[in-house]
């Protein structure tokens, strides 16, 4: 595969920042590209192409580690696709974790507003709670 996309242009291509793409490259994640005689990078599309793989696995959130395992799998497309759904179903876990925390959140904080009197500081219920974590239902559903 003819190399010669300088790296300006991956990262226009696949919407990752430059920076970014070199620390792909010293972590790993990107293997080193060959440099010209002036030692500058040149890729080819099959660098855009993982690096936007990177790029979509970060969006969705997952971590640098997980996402190895996933380049790894994708490097060697006949073997059992297994651990890529546990890696899925892990993240997907996750999400379901933080929007029930989300959910409870926006709920206390509605009570809060809710609760306001909107007339002094003295009575003010987002104050109370704020100052006592123990009134804070939110609080008590966590633990």
């Amino acid at each position: 595969m003819s190399h010669g996309i300088a790296i300006g242009k991956v990262s226009e291509g696949s919407g990752v920042k430059i920076p970014t793409i070199r620390y792909y490259e010293q972590i790993g994640l990107l293997p080193a590209p060959p440099r010209t005689e002036g030692g500058r990078r040149t890729y080819d599309h099959k660098d855009i192409k993982r690096l936007s793989f990177i790029r979509h696995s970060r969006e969705l959130g997952f971590d640098i580690d997980q996402i190895q395992t996933l380049l790894a799998l994708q490097d060697r497309p006949d073997q059992s696709c297994a651990d890529a759904d546990v890696i899925a179903k892990a993240r997907l876990a996750e999400v379901a974790r933080k929007i029930a925390s989300l959910t409870a959140l926006q709920a206390e904080l509605k009570r809060m507003v809710e609760g306001c009197s909107h007339g002094r500081v003295e009575t003010c219920r987002v104050i109370e709670i704020l100052a006592d974590h123990d009134k804070c239902k939110h609080h008590q559903q966590a633990n």
